[in-house]
C-alpha cells in the first residue's frame, strides 16, 4: 500500500509538472500575442494599406509553411508575425514621441474576466 501511494504521489508529481510546463507555454505565446495585437493596433492608427497588411500576413505565413522540428508552430507563426511587423517601414518611421505616448497609455487590449 506504501509503495501504491508513492508510485500515485510521483504520477501527480510529474502531471504537476507537466501543467506547470504547458501553464509557462501559454503564458509565452500570450505575451508574444499582445505584443503582435500592439503592432497590428499601432499600424491601424497609421492607416497602413490593406495591401501592405496583407502582404506581411503572407510573408509570415510562407515563412512558417514548414514547421521547424521542436518548435511550437503557434509561438513560431506569432513570433514571425511580430518581427514582419516590427520590420515594417510605416512603424519605423514613426515619430519616437508618438510612440512613446502610445506606450504610456494603459493597454486597451487586456480583457478582464
Amino acid at each position: 500500500e506504501l509503495q501504491q501511494k508513492a508510485e500515485e504521489a510521483e504520477s501527480l508529481q510529474m502531471e504537476l509538472q507537466m501543467l506547470e510546463t504547458e501553464r509557462v507555454r501559454l503564458s509565452l505565446v500570450e505575451e508574444k500575442l499582445m505584443d503582435v495585437l500592439e503592432l497590428l493596433q499601432q499600424l491601424r492608427d497609421l492607416n497602413i494599406p490593406k495591401r501592405a497588411l496583407g502582404k506581411i500576413l503572407l510573408s509570415t505565413l510562407e515563412s512558417c509553411r514548414d514547421p521547424q522540428p521542436g518548435k511550437a508552430q503557434l509561438f513560431e507563426v506569432l513570433d514571425t508575425l511580430y518581427h514582419e511587423l516590427t520590420s515594417c517601414e510605416l512603424l519605423q518611421r514613426q515619430p519616437l514621441e508618438k510612440a512613446q505616448s502610445h506606450q504610456s497609455l494603459s493597454n486597451p487590449l487586456v480583457i478582464s474576466c
